[in-house]
Formats: structure tokens, sequence, C-alpha cells
């Protein structure tokens, strides 16, 4: 599905722009984004890989329609639209995080058993979801073939999926808008996650390849009854990565 020639040209025109924004409008403002690259809903012809956004890029991107920081000037604003471009072997559109090196901007890749806390903690909230398939991902642990988790929203149900595992209910009863607080550490052989500092998941597992992803995921797509522009957003106002030796390594 390709995106249409002027999204293409103002997307375009955002990226060439950024430089002449003002810094209190920059995404990298308010997290530190040193150890992501972001990837879009969208195809450009900027040269590389067109819908990557790649360190030292990202320090200075925005995008008004994607990526950017919210009126409040409090949280970074995701959003991905249901017309939008998949990524390869995806049926749905993202604009999220994805978890790099800080010191090469090479892709991250650990393992729950090697001897260290790999932990993601931020304070994110689910804004809004397609009208028809109100499926929204904030957050994930990928491994080198497949999502290990995510946190999901299905209607009202906000919860820990793990693919044909039973899942870690967080919230029956999720509002939109409402900021919550998640910690995903990953260490000795366990996957925990809490939610508002409860624990809600405790999950013995072994995974390697493993990176975190954060940002809006949408679930759905023209083919689901959605139309193209409508739109899952995200807005996260804190987010932390630790790597270290883990308790029993030490």
């Amino acid at each position: 599905m390709k995106t249409g020639l002027l999204e293409r040209i103002s997307l375009i025109c955002v990226f060439a722009m950024v430089s002449t924004t003002g810094a209190e409008e920059r995404p990298a403002r308010l997290i530190d984004l040193s150890g992501w690259r972001l990837t879009l809903p969208v195809e450009t012809d900027l040269p590389g890989k067109p819908d990557e956004i790649r360190q030292p890029a990202l320090s200075t991107f925005l995008s008004p329609q994607y990526f950017f920081v919210n009126e409040a000037k409090s949280g970074i604003v995701f959003r991905a639209h249901c017309g939008g471009v998949p990524t390869k072997g995806s049926d749905y559109p993202r604009c999220e995080l994805r978890e790099t090196n800080a010191e090469d901007n090479e892709r991250a890749s650990w393992s729950t058993d090697d001897g260290r806390k790999h932990a993601m903690s931020l304070k994110v909230a689910i804004t809004r979801t397609p009208p028809v398939k109100k499926h929204v991902v904030c957050a994930q642990i990928h491994d080198a073939k497949d999502d290990v988790i995510m946190i999901r929203l299905e209607g009202t149900k906000l919860f820990v999926e793990r693919n044909s595992l039973d899942r870690a209910m967080l919230d029956r009863k999720y509002k939109l808008g409402t900021p919550f607080d998640i910690q995903i550490e990953a260490a000795n052989g366990e996957i925990i996650v809490r939610y508002n500092d409860e624990e809600k998941m405790n999950w013995k597992t072994s995974k390697k390849g493993c990176y975190f992803k954060t940002g809006c995921y949408t679930q759905s797509n023209q083919n689901k009854g959605d139309a193209a522009d409508s739109y899952g957003e995200v807005i996260i106002y804190n987010l932390k990565i630790q790597h270290a030796k883990s308790d029993s390594a030490k």
C-alpha cells in the first residue's frame, strides 16, 4: 500500500526543515532518544531505508503527522494510521521506537539469561484507537524471530500478550488517555512486568536476540474495516532503558 505523493512531500519537507525548528518542539528535548531508531508508517524518498529515522537524525526529527510533542509539552505523540505502510512481516502500521546500542547506533540484541538485567520503564497513555478494530500496542520485547511480549489494548482491556500463552491482565476497564507506569524487566531467565508498581507477570523463559520497542503499533488496517485515515495514538511521557549485571551475577 503506497503513501500518496502529497504525504511523501510533506514528510520530506518536515525532515528537511527540522534544523530550523525550535529545540522546544523536538521530541528529543523531552526524552533521551540516543539509544533508539524510529520506524514510521510511511514510505518516503529519503536516502537509505525510507521508513526508518536513525541517529543522529532522530535527535532533531519531528513529524506533525506522526511523531511530535503534545500541546502541553509534556510528552511525545506517536500516531500510526490504518492506511499506513507496514513493516516486513506485519500487516499493521507502526510509529515505533526500536532499541539500539547507544554507542554505535546498531540494533540492540540481548538474552533474557545472559547474566544482565535488561529493563525498560515508561509512563505512557493510549489516547486513541481505530473505531472498528480498537487494538493498539504500546510496548514490546521482541526477539530475533517474533514478539515475545506486547503491552496491548483491546477495547477497554489492557494486558500483556504472549502469543499462544495466557494473557496477564493489567486493567479490564482502561479509559483512553489515562497515563500508567510500565516496568518490563528481563533477567535470570525471567521476564517481569509491573503495572503502576504492582507486579502483574513473572514468566520463566529463555529468549535470545531480544530488544525493546515502544510507541504506537496500531493493530488494524483497511482490510479490518477501518478507514485509511483512522489511527491509533500513544503518548509517552517518560522512557528509560537500563542494562546492568543481574543480582545473581554480582
